[in-house]
């Protein structure tokens, strides 16, 4: 039994902590366990709802993308319109509640998502790298990165 005795402080803070669970029929497939980054281990509140769905697709997108060899890469698929599949390039947010993808569809022509957080259905699909010479491109990586860069702590003034 646990003995300690939280602060009404301790205990919103720790209801506000992000939380994922996943299972699968292998228990050996870890695929779908994200690894979360530091600053996605803060409490959420204080969030926008677009800040806050564009900080978890970063860590499905980057789990998805470890899951791939050098012949793939991620794309999302599209419902309506006959889109089709969007090779991710990019992704942002606009508070308080629009996330938008960047990429390039099948045909080649650039492509913009701007989709409302109440409407989110993102379908990541393996998809072969255009450029079979190069590695293919880690968009959730680089992502990922810029999170922490903006989340990160603070730097020291000289």
């Amino acid at each position: 039994m646990d003995d300690k005795i939280e602060t009404s402080a301790e205990y919103a803070e720790a209801a506000a902590l992000p939380r994922c669970h996943e299972v699968h029929a292998d228990p050996k497939n870890e695929a779908g366990r994200p690894e979360v980054p530091e600053p996605l281990k803060r409490p959420t509140t204080g969030k926008s709802p677009a800040r806050w769905a564009y900080e978890r697709l970063i860590i499905y997108i980057q789990n998805f993308e470890k899951q791939l060899d050098a012949t793939q890469e991620v794309a999302m698929g599209l419902v309506g319109g006959g889109a089709g599949l969007l090779r991710i390039e990019g992704m942002g947010y606009f508070d308080p509640d629009i996330v938008t993808f960047y990429g390039v569809d099948q045909t080649g022509a650039r492509t913009q998502l701007v989709q409302h957080v109440s409407q989110l259905n993102v379908t990541l699909r393996a998809m072969p790298t255009v450029a079979r010479d190069k590695p293919a491109p880690r968009i959730g990586f680089r992502l990922a990165a810029d999170l922490e860069e903006q989340t990160g702590p603070a730097k020291k003034k000289e």
